[in-house]
């Protein structure tokens, strides 16, 4: 039987490394961008580009030159970008919008070629040689991620070098395999994500993403535009083009950063897929939203999209209905129990933010049509702040030690 886990670890990069895997990321990230555009655009008959092969016979030699990466971070960053453009075709052929993947997110992908894992610090290639970087490990034994560095059965496959807040973290796949002959249950654990005017997104982990800054320059653009457009000059239209252009720039760099901020909360809690609504209704859902707001929750489900794919983790979506008008805790659903952000339950008295019970309910859809899943519906818990949610809204408190 095998157990599959990702360990978060903290780096300690010792003096002058920093500039190093900076600019190795920048080189990554050059590569993946390279053979996305690639990839995406086609051949000369149209068709997207999904051969992992194809892509590499095409660009490796170009980008090997272009690079100081070694050959093996070359071939990730194609093979990524690959990756990322068969779940944007997928999405295409589901009828939904889409458009060509970029990375802009600071990481790169090793396996053991690039990278040497020990259970007490990582080498890693650069492009100016190795780096050798510490772990920095909860002294508890019994929390994650120390559990599984710490144990000689878990092996190290593969890890996804990222830049946080000026720190670096390893995101480290491991794999157990025991002697224990039973079937694996296929337990899941799901991160449910709730979207909104006030609040971009709301975790079922109890983390807010502020729609504050994505208002403030929605604004600041409408009135910079409205102020061109009574000019009415020649000049005033090209500008205005200018205006656009930058609005767009800015709203993409934010909404990356808010898909990579969601896919590294699921990947820190074990998270097999992060569930949002349904988006196809989402305007009559969401009455309150604008145009700007709808397209920020249609991108923002793209980039999680195909960056959650990158770390093993799948985006999913779900029926709405009644999500935010249902208690997360006792089911009782009424109208009534939500009052702008504040919700409380009729029924039962539970009290908390409207969104964060709505994102608890959206993780517990998933989980009730997995229930009437073709294979029985393997078990599956929406992931909180501290322990799980079942089907039943049963809390299950965490393990000792687990964080």
């Amino acid at each position: 039987m095998e157990h599959r886990r990702t360990a978060v670890i903290k780096l300690d990069t010792p003096e002058g490394a920093d500039a190093y895997l900076r600019e190795t990321v920048e080189q990554f990230k050059h590569c993946a961008n390279t053979a996305s555009k690639w990839c995406w655009h086609g051949d000369d008959d149209g068709y997207h580009i999904l051969s992992k092969a194809k892509a590499e016979r095409a660009l490796y030699d170009q980008l090997r030159e272009d690079t100081e990466l070694t050959a093996n971070l070359v071939q990730k960053g194609i093979r990524q970008a690959v990756e990322a453009t068969k779940s944007g075709v997928e999405r295409l052929k589901n009828g939904q919008h889409t458009s060509r993947p970029t990375f802009t997110a600071d990481t790169a992908i090793y396996d053991k070629r690039s990278a040497t894992f020990h259970r007490d610090h990582v080498s890693l290639s650069t492009v100016n040689g190795r780096v050798e970087c510490d772990y920095i490990l909860p002294d508890d034994a019994e929390t994650p991620p120390t559990k599984y560095v710490a144990d000689e059965d878990y092996a190290f496959r593969r890890a996804t070098l990222h830049r946080r807040d000026g720190e670096w973290y390893l995101h480290a796949s491991m794999l157990k395999e025991d002697d224990d002959d039973t079937e694996p249950t296929g337990h899941r654990t799901v991160l449910g994500v709730d979207l909104g005017v006030t609040q971009l997104a709301v975790a079922s982990t109890g983390r807010f993403w502020s729609a504050a800054e994505f208002t403030h320059w929605k604004r600041e653009y409408e009135i910079r535009r409205g102020d061109l457009q009574q000019c009415g000059t020649r000049a005033a239209h090209e500008a205005i083009a200018g205006v656009k252009r930058k609005e767009a720039g800015r709203f993409e760099m934010y909404l990356h950063r808010v898909a990579n901020e969601l896919v590294a909360e699921a990947v820190e809690h074990d998270c097999s897929h992060i569930v949002f609504e349904d988006l196809t209704d989402i305007r009559e859902n969401v009455p309150e939203a604008s145009w700007h707001h709808l397209w920020a929750f249609r991108r923002l489900y793209e980039y999680v999209a195909y960056k959650a794919t990158e770390q093993g983790v799948e985006a999913v979506q779900v029926d709405p209905r009644n999500t935010s008008k249902r208690c997360s805790t006792c089911g009782f659903t009424h109208e009534d129990n939500r009052d702008g952000e504040d919700f409380e339950c009729l029924k039962c008295g539970y009290q908390n933010h409207a969104d964060y019970n709505a994102a608890k309910n959206i993780g517990l859809q998933y989980l009730r049509r997995r229930q009437n899943a073709d294979d029985g519906g393997a078990p599956v818990d929406v992931r909180l702040n501290r322990g799980t949610l079942n089907v039943s809204g049963e809390y299950n408190p965490p393990a000792s030690g687990e964080a």
